[in-house]
């Protein structure tokens, strides 16, 4: 005999009817046509239906308590599956902002030196010199100059004189000078060698491109500036666990350089496409940062709790037997047999399986020892071929 006896059936062997045998011993006195049955039921033969070479077994209480078979009922519930990532912190593109010039000039000086610094919406950023500027400030000095002296009796007059002033106050706030810097010019009467360009938001520096002295042209990036006091945390989450996430979930974040602080964001984005190489797709979640304790740059491990709908049937994961083809759960009917069943998967949620068909709310199935129950049913599958060893609880005979 040169079948190796599978290791499935051993545990088996040592169940009542077969203590005190060797393997060997246990299948002593088996036609060679049983040996061949027994290779034939083992894992990995083929199936050509859903229940193929299965049979219905039955066991009494001592038999399953001798290999360990518990039971449980199908439920029906919410079934919370939790998908985890990492992403990192970025700043939120929708609060950063370029501060550039539109007219030639040179720097005269700066209020703001340093990457890094805290600005509010209106400081001075810097002082820049530009003869541009300065016979703009000379036009508007004019334009006020004839506004005033230009008879209210006179309505044309009065008002092209006023159709002058305005338009050279809009040159300089076009310029981005500020209005309060216009009114102090018109109040002196007197034109001012430079004028400041201010921050046009809150935030902090991120970079700064420009020093003292230096001549700037139209267009040309000074700083750029990001308000911190939302973030975004951008990470990638695996192809088959896409589905479960949707803009406006709430996203638990936990933070390595504050262990044990919680903190809590909503996904405002799921990017349109799935990375060929990663076969991974982007999320977007915003996170409020008060007190800018999260910093750009930092890494943050993203945790979701994915509902699968209100009332999905699910089922212990180890009561699923998978073959490889199919998955089968073994279902105990009224009179303590147990019938394998297929059974229609859908997605994994910790230790339960989602069940979309095969099984009823409140079914009995099998739930632990399921893979000896499964290799006994497929043992009894055989045309009249008896029990495997030490199932058959009838005290047995020793061979001579």
């Amino acid at each position: 005999m040169n079948r190796i006896v599978p290791l499935l059936i051993l545990p088996l062997l040592a169940l009542p009817g077969c203590r005190g045998k060797s393997p060997a011993d246990g299948m002593a006195g088996m036609t060679a046509e049983e040996h061949a049955r027994i290779g034939a039921a083992a894992p990995g033969a083929s199936d050509t239906s859903p229940t193929s070479g299965r049979e219905p077994v039955h066991l009494n209480a001592a038999q399953a308590r001798a290999i360990g078979v518990t039971y449980t009922v199908v439920k029906r519930g919410a079934v919370v599956r939790s998908v985890r990532t990492v992403g990192q912190i970025v700043p939120a593109e929708s609060r950063l902002a370029d501060v550039t010039t539109k007219i030639d000039g040179f720097v005269e000086s700066l209020f703001v030196d340093a990457t890094g610094m805290a600005v509010r919406q209106g400081q001075p950023l810097l002082l820049l010199y530009s003869p541009m500027l300065v016979a703009a400030q000379e036009e508007l000095l004019t334009a006020k100059r004839l506004a005033a002296s230009v008879d209210s009796g006179d309505a044309d007059a009065w008002r092209n004189a006023q159709t002058l002033l305005d338009a050279a106050r809009r040159r300089l706030l076009y310029w981005d000078i500020a209005p309060d810097q216009i009114d102090r010019l018109e109040q002196a009467g007197a034109v001012t060698k430079t004028l400041a360009l201010r921050a046009p938001m809150d935030g902090v520096v991120l970079e700064k491109m420009v020093v003292a002295g230096q001549a700037v042209m139209p267009g040309m990036k000074l700083y750029r500036l990001a308000n911190l006091s939302s973030v975004w945390i951008e990470g990638d989450v695996f192809e088959q666990d896409l589905a479960l996430i949707r803009v406006g979930a709430v996203a638990r974040v936990e933070i390595a350089a504050y262990a044990g602080r919680k903190f809590s964001g909503r996904v405002s984005f799921v990017w349109p496409v799935v990375d060929p190489q990663s076969r991974a797709g982007r999320v977007r979640v915003v996170l409020p940062n008060p007190g800018g304790v999260l910093k750009p740059g930092m890494y943050a491990t993203l945790l979701f709790d994915a509902r699968l709908g209100p009332a999905s049937l699910s089922v212990p994961a180890e009561a699923v037997v998978m073959t490889g083809e199919r998955n089968l759960v073994f279902v105990a009917g009224p009179d303590g047999a147990l019938t394998p069943r297929e059974v229609t998967l859908g997605v994994r949620a910790g230790e339960r399986f989602q069940v979309l068909a095969g099984v009823t709310e409140g079914e009995r199935i099998v739930a632990s020892a399921n893979f000896l129950v499964d290799a006994e049913s497929r043992l009894t599958a055989g045309k009249g071929m008896p029990a495997m060893p030490g199932m058959n609880m009838q005290q047995e005979k020793t061979r001579p």
